[in-house]
């Protein structure tokens, strides 16, 4: 089993930035991303970053939004810049293993204010 914890979430005015941090308890996964769910809304992939260091991005969040991973700490991370209202949800973390294992963190609330 692996356990994944989130960090960094709060609130920020509009224009503001946060970095979301996600701790893997152990190693060996192709893809680290970030998921989001607003209130009333479908979860929804923010960003996702494979074992080469590719990324993909969420069309509302290019340009704004950085993930990226180091593998020797089993971390993920989110930097957030420019936020909007919009971006108000509750993020979560999601790896998948080497086996195609899906694993999701407890999620961290993210308020972003106008």
């Amino acid at each position: 089993q692996v356990q994944l914890v989130e960090s960094g979430g709060g609130l920020v005015q509009a224009g503001g930035s946060l970095r979301l941090s996600c701790a893997a308890s152990r190693s060996i996964f192709s893809n680290m991303g970030w998921y989001r769910q607003a209130p009333g809304k479908q979860r929804e992939l923010v960003a996702v970053i494979n074992s080469g260091g590719s990324a993909t991005y969420a069309d509302s969040v290019k340009g704004r939004f950085t993930i990226s991973r180091d593998n020797a700490k089993n971390m993920v991370y989110l930097q957030m810049n420019n936020l909007k209202p919009e971006d108000t949800a509750v993020y979560y973390c999601n790896v998948v293993s080497l086996y195609s294992q899906i694993y999701w963190g407890q999620g961290t609330q993210v308020t972003v204010s106008s």
